[in-house]
C-alpha cells in the first residue's frame, strides 16, 4: 500500500530575478518572498478539445486538440508588514522590468525531505487580494497572490531543507 503523503508540508521559492533578463540586471532587483505560505493551489492546467465530424463516420466524432492553457497559482498567507507581495504586484502594473519570476512549489515528506517540486515559468503578479477585516471575528487577516505563469514542470533531484529553512529564516531576519 502507498504511504499518502500530507498536503500541507510544502514549501514556496520564488526566485529573485526576472526570468526574462540579463544576469548582471537581475541582480539589481529585490527579492521576493518565499517560503511564509499557508496554502498553494491552481497546479494544472487544461486542453483545450474541439470535435470534427467525419462525412460517412456516424459512430463517433473525431476530438482534435486545439491548445493548451495553465491553471493560475494562487498563493496564501498571514499578512505580514514586509509588503514585498504587494510591490511585486505593483511592478507588474507600472513597469515590465523585473514583472516575470520562475518558482517552484515543494512537496516534503515527513522528514522534510524533498518528494516532487513543480517549477512554473514566466510568473506575473496576475492579481493581489489584501486582507479582510471584520470586527465580529476572530481570525488571521490573509493576503493571496494569484500568479498567471507560462508552464509548468515536474522538477526532479534532491532537496535539503535545511538550506530552504535559512533561505526563509533570513528573509525575516
Amino acid at each position: 500500500m502507498t504511504d499518502l503523503l500530507p498536503a500541507f508540508r510544502f514549501i514556496v521559492t520564488l526566485d529573485n530575478a526576472d526570468a526574462y533578463l540579463p544576469p548582471q540586471q537581475a541582480r539589481l532587483l529585490p527579492e521576493v518572498a518565499a517560503g511564509a505560505f499557508q496554502e498553494a493551489n491552481g497546479l494544472g492546467g487544461s486542453l483545450e478539445i474541439t470535435a470534427y465530424s467525419e462525412g460517412g463516420v456516424n459512430d463517433f466524432q473525431h476530438q482534435l486538440p486545439v491548445r493548451h492553457s495553465w491553471t493560475n497559482i494562487t498563493l496564501k498567507q498571514g499578512f505580514i508588514r514586509d509588503p514585498i507581495l504587494w510591490q511585486w504586484y505593483q511592478i507588474g502594473l507600472s513597469q515590465s522590468l523585473g514583472a516575470r519570476r520562475d518558482g517552484s512549489i515543494i512537496l516534503l515528506d515527513h522528514q522534510g525531505e524533498r518528494v516532487m517540486a513543480w517549477e512554473f515559468r514566466g510568473g506575473l503578479a496576475a492579481k493581489w487580494t489584501g486582507p479582510e477585516f471584520n470586527a465580529m471575528t476572530d481570525g488571521v487577516v490573509v493576503e493571496s497572490l494569484e500568479i498567471a505563469h507560462q508552464g509548468l514542470t515536474l522538477a526532479g533531484g534532491t532537496f535539503d531543507i535545511g538550506d530552504a529553512i535559512d533561505t526563509v529564516a533570513g528573509l525575516f531576519s
